[in-house]
């Protein structure tokens, strides 16, 4: 795994208990372009630095978070961005942003307040193959 202090691009930040986050990341990796993407549990201690970083409150976090360039974006617009990383047709999701942010995020929010319930979650954070293990952050 890397050091928080070594990350250059982008990271994406998930829920690293939810069954639908982790199997989101599994998806990306799968799906992406090239491994420029880093990632980290928001419960790890990367995840919390970066949180503390750009002054977000940990407990208030109910989102997908991507830090790209030093910009922030949760919620619907973290999807959207993230869908840059991905190989075609899985890229064409930054088009999501045509629809009006308070109607993607009523969505994004209604699956992000019950992905317990409808998708079940773990008893702690995964853990990265060791061929993976560079592109998360500890």
């Amino acid at each position: 795994m890397q050091k928080f202090d070594e990350v250059k691009g982008a990271v994406l930040l998930f829920d690293g208990v939810c069954n639908l986050c982790n199997g989101s990341v599994q998806f990306i990796l799968k799906h992406e372009k090239s491994n420029e993407l880093k990632f980290s549990a928001i419960q790890s201690q990367a995840g919390q630095k970066l949180l503390s970083q750009y002054n977000m409150d940990p407990a208030q976090m109910n989102s997908v978070i991507l830090v790209k360039d030093g910009k922030i974006y949760t919620e619907s617009d973290a999807v959207a961005v993230t869908s840059l990383f991905l190989r075609f047709p899985y890229s064409l999701g930054q088009y999501l942003k045509i629809v009006p942010r308070p109607i993607r995020n009523a969505f994004y929010k209604k699956v992000a307040n019950n992905r317990y319930r409808w998708f079940g979650q773990k008893e702690s954070c995964m853990i990265p193959t060791p061929d993976l293990r560079n592109r998360f952050l500890q």
